[in-house]
């Protein structure tokens, strides 16, 4: 899966979906498309990425008590 850093624009490719959807993790690894060489993964914060199209992450991925209605 594909995301984009909010700051930047650059894509990065998501190494596990399951820690992408675990909303008890706030650091996911995943590496960065740019260029045609294969990049080292990186530890990005989930709060700083986005899809691609621009579109916030689900708050049930980023927040362990979505259901209470508590930030």
């Amino acid at each position: 899966m594909l995301l984009q850093i909010k700051e930047s624009g650059e894509l990065v490719k998501v190494l596990d979906v399951q820690e992408l959807i675990d909303p008890n993790t706030d650091v996911i690894r995943a590496q960065e498309q740019e260029g045609q060489e294969e990049q080292q993964p990186d530890s990005y914060n989930k709060k700083t990425l986005v899809f691609p199209s621009g579109e916030a992450l689900p708050r049930c991925w980023v927040d362990a008590n979505y259901r209470n209605g508590s930030n």
